[in-house]
């Protein structure tokens, strides 16, 4: 007595059925895709010619007001250094006072 198969070998007539099936699914995805890249292509190229240098930008940007310089937050709070230090301020000279400057300080200087 034999035992029922569950699974039949496919005979090769299938299994040519089966790798013309593949390849035309492969084929007609690569063919999708080129035709998917060719479009952006096109749509890009078309931006770029309407792109064009409008003359109220000019006006709106005088018009505007300066941005502010953009900050690095990490050196604003000390953690990282500055990548471009800050000048340090030169110290003011001290003079001292002269005796007419004693006697009467409220006197415009010359």
């Amino acid at each position: 007595m034999q035992s029922p198969q569950h699974f039949a070998t496919p005979s090769p007539r299938e299994l040519r059925a089966q790798a013309v099936h593949r390849l035309q699914v492969g084929l007609f995805g690569l063919c999708a895709m080129l035709l998917l890249v060719g479009l952006a292509n096109i749509i890009m190229d078309r931006a770029k010619l309407a792109d064009t240098e409008d003359p109220i930008r000019d006006v709106v940007a005088a018009d505007s007001k300066p941005k502010k310089q953009a900050t690095d937050p990490l050196a604003d709070i000390g953690v990282v250094p500055a990548s471009e230090p800050s000048p340090t301020p030169t110290p003011t000279p001290m003079t001292t006072p002269t005796p007419q400057d004693l006697a009467d300080p409220l006197a415009p200087q010359q």
